[in-house]
């Protein structure tokens, strides 16, 4: 009865050291598993048209009178005004800035032999949403020659600017499937290194990118993001 009562603590040690053992192999095995990650990054890409246009209406008139240059620019932002409203540009579309005028006698390093003392340039601006009505009436815009209005064209200060607001309405979509490019990606390299994909460890949303498809059609812009994944690997 003795040995008996003696054999249990013995016993008793014994399974613990063996439990013991198990546990820290887990703890070994799950901390090896922890270290076997993939990082893969996932591409989304969509082409979308602005809703949005930016339009300067530039022009430019010279002279050696104020009053006179004055009076040409204002009959001129008329007949362009009336040019625009006529073809479904509203009012509140439409915004004329106040010229800006340049003493060419009065420039430090100027010449004193020009013909005209005067330049002044004078901008429409067109803010509008319908987009595609604006491109057509840009296409149209040298309607205006027969009215004697002349619009100056590839001065580097007036683009037209095409602009896409919309980008919370995609956010989600492209992010979807940004996601699952990368878990394709992960699946692929997962099964070639004889291994299954586990849970996600960190994932990070990269930044969405809007720029012009191409030179010539700038209104139309091409949306990216990358998400950057990290997959546990399973044996």
């Amino acid at each position: 009865m003795k040995s008996f009562t003696k054999i249990i603590p013995a016993l008793l040690i014994a399974a613990g050291i063996f439990f013991l053992g198990v546990f820290i192999k887990a703890g070994f095995d799950n901390f090896s598993y922890r270290d076997r990650v993939v990082t893969v990054r996932g591409l989304a890409e969509k082409e979308v048209t602005a809703n949005k246009v930016t339009w300067p209406i530039v022009c430019k008139e010279v002279g050696n009178d104020l009053s006179a240059i004055y009076d040409k620019i204002t009959r001129t932002n008329a007949t362009v005004v009336k040019f625009l409203k006529a073809n479904g540009i509203t009012e509140s579309e439409i915004l004329v800035q106040a010229p800006n005028i340049v003493d060419l006698q009065a420039e430090r390093y100027g010449s004193n032999d020009r013909p005209y003392r005067y330049n002044v340039t004078s901008v429409i601006v067109v803010t509008s949403n319908n987009v595609e009505k604006v491109n057509e009436l840009i296409k149209r815009q040298t309607e205006l020659l027969k009215d004697g209005v002349a619009i100056t064209a590839g001065d580097y200060q007036y683009q037209t600017i095409y602009e896409y607001t919309s980008l919370n309405d995609v956010k989600p979509e492209m992010i979807a499937e940004a996601t699952h490019n990368a878990r394709e990606a992960a699946d692929k390299f997962a099964a070639d290194s004889q291994s299954r994909l586990g849970k996600i460890k960190t994932a990070s949303q990269g930044q969405f990118s809007i720029e012009d498809r191409d030179p010539y059609t700038p209104y139309l812009k091409k949306i990216r993001v990358v998400s950057t994944i990290v997959f546990y690997l399973e044996d």
